[in-house]
């Protein structure tokens, strides 16, 4: 359970949260759990049971308002609302930073108690990597997908290209269903 890249961690917040969409739940054994976990880069033993995927699981649907805070009629609102999420996970799950060397691993930065849960872990490094994320490019830097097909969320940290929908794919299949909807 370690920390490397910024963009590691808003990555792993993107990929969890999107583990539920429209489509089939994707985690849905303690063995789709430890899958995703070495997907994202954490080294051998991996080792998860029923307690843990239900912990997890929360702790996702604890994350998934912080990137509908623009969605929110009062957009000051929302994000008072998600900023209040993420530094509730921080309180909650967050330590004093560390650096550790465990295992042989290269020396990495922890923000997880030693013993800490996986969801505890993820808890405490999403939450951070989100709010560092949304410190350097706010709020609006994070969304829902626009497509009406579909609710995967994304970051998107580009300056001046505002977005709406969570891949190319998304946003063609949205224009061709509105120019069908014209011309018909």
């Amino acid at each position: 359970m370690e920390i490397q890249s910024p963009d590691r961690l808003v990555r792993l917040a993107v990929d969890l949260v999107n583990t539920r969409t429209l489509d089939p739940e994707q985690l849905i054994s303690p063995a789709s759990l430890r899958t995703f976990l070495l997907e994202h880069g954490e080294p051998e033993p991996v080792d998860v049971n029923d307690h843990d995927l239900t912990a997890v699981r929360a702790i996702r649907e604890r994350l998934r308002p912080v990137f509908q805070a623009q969605l929110q009629t009062d957009a000051h609102a929302g994000t008072r609302a998600a900023a209040g999420v993420l530094n509730g996970l921080l309180a909650e799950y967050a330590v004093k930073p560390y650096l550790s060397d465990h295992d042989g691993a290269p020396w990495h930065l922890h923000v997880a108690e030693p013993d800490a849960s996986w969801a505890e872990w993820l808890a405490a490094t999403t939450a951070l990597g989100l709010a560092t994320f949304v410190a350097g490019h706010g709020f609006g830097a994070l969304g829902v997908c626009a497509a009406v097909d579909c609710e995967r969320v994304f970051a998107n940290p580009a300056e001046r290209r505002p977005r709406r929908f969570c891949t190319p794919r998304c946003a063609t299949r949205t224009r061709v269903a509105a120019h069908r909807s014209r011309n018909s």
